[in-house]
């Protein structure tokens, strides 16, 4: 294999690919799904209880995630940014996926917990 000459590659490593960016339009898109989540869900276990507490942790790490992201975006860090806030909406997904959060239909959950006010005893 033969060796590439030095600054061979520059022009390669300063074109931007915009698969491999993160825009301050998608980096906005994302931060407002991952609000508009945290308005809509609620937390279900009563007070008091075990799932409670893991609810409100949940919860506490997404609301962190999400004010570390909004930082870093405040920063021009987008990219940690973008990291951030999809660990914020992953904490989120995670609450209603363990029924401990309860989402609605509007398709910004990855999975929406359907709560049946017959079935809780």
């Amino acid at each position: 294999m033969m060796a590439k000459k030095p600054g061979a590659d520059k022009d390669a490593n300063t074109k931007i690919n915009i698969f491999n960016s993160i825009s301050e339009q998608k980096l906005t898109k994302y931060l407002d799904i991952t609000k508009r989540a945290m308005e809509i869900m609620k937390i279900i276990p009563p007070e008091g209880s075990h799932l409670k507490k893991a609810a409100d942790d949940l919860y506490s790490m997404a609301l962190s995630y999400y004010k570390d992201a909004c930082h870093y975006r405040d920063q021009g860090d987008f990219v940690t940014a973008f990291a951030c806030v999809n660990y914020a909406h992953g904490y989120i997904d995670a609450g209603v996926r363990l029924g401990v959060f309860l989402g609605d239909n509007s398709g910004i959950f990855a999975f929406e917990y359907k709560y049946d006010e017959k079935r809780r005893r």
